[in-house]
């Protein structure tokens, strides 16, 4: 699959602000339609601490 100019600089941004690359071309489906997205990306949310 051809990445478009932009696939680099935005991986390197997601990563540079703590997400975390899951996919590279994330193939998914809707029904009997299969797609591929440029990126699949997560991000850890700290959960905070309860101070009582």
């Amino acid at each position: 699959m051809a990445k478009d100019i932009y696939h680099d600089a935005v991986r390197e941004a997601l990563a540079k602000d703590g997400w975390i690359i899951t996919h590279d071309s994330f193939p998914f489906k809707v029904g009997e339609v299969g797609f591929f997205l440029d990126l699949g990306a997560e991000k850890l949310q700290p959960k905070p601490l309860y101070n009582g």
